[in-house]
């Protein structure tokens, strides 16, 4: 019988600076995902959560491929805060949107990616270009044929200057 010292078992990898930027942006797709999910079907953050990180983060899907590994800690954040700061985001996002076009009256995906966006917004952890070129990007992904990426930009662009004025 052989020994085995800690210094056989081999470390796990870190993940690469590119492999952390798509973990964070799966993140953010799957935090679009939770809170539009949380509003349709009246779920708790906690319970949608524990769903999000325990089935969809890394999941296999026949139809869908291997879903992508988020980053939990991001992921946390972005609902926490969505729901914690939910007010404001909603009163930035209405002053965003020109066209005397209410939040509640908007497509409840876009809802949920304003929502998840102004979490960001509301803390200086990324700078508001950044936040406005992922979101723009999960816009893409739910939208990919659509003028929405457009709109989100705009939207996402005043409520940046409205929430972060000093980022720019």
């Amino acid at each position: 019988m052989t020994e085995h010292s800690a210094q056989d078992t081999p470390k796990p990898r870190k993940p690469t600076l590119e492999e952390k930027r798509q973990m964070k942006s799966a993140s953010r797709l799957y935090a679009v995902q939770a809170l539009f999910q949380m509003e349709a079907a009246g779920q708790g953050a906690d319970r949608v959560r524990a769903e999000f990180e325990n089935h969809r983060f890394g999941a296999t899907y026949e139809d869908q491929g291997e879903m992508a590994e988020g980053d939990t800690n991001l992921f946390r954040r972005l609902i926490d805060d969505a729901v914690m700061w939910q007010g404001k985001i909603d009163k930035a996002t209405d002053l965003a949107l020109v066209a005397k076009w209410p939040i509640d009256r908007i497509d409840p995906v876009l809802r949920a990616l304003f929502r998840a966006a102004g979490a960001e917004l509301v803390t200086p952890a990324t700078p508001p270009k950044v936040v406005i070129t992922e979101y723009v990007d999960v816009a893409r992904a739910f939208f990919p044929d659509g003028k929405e990426p457009k709109f989100v930009n705009a939207v996402l662009d005043h409520m940046a200057h409205a929430l972060r004025p000093e980022a720019f």
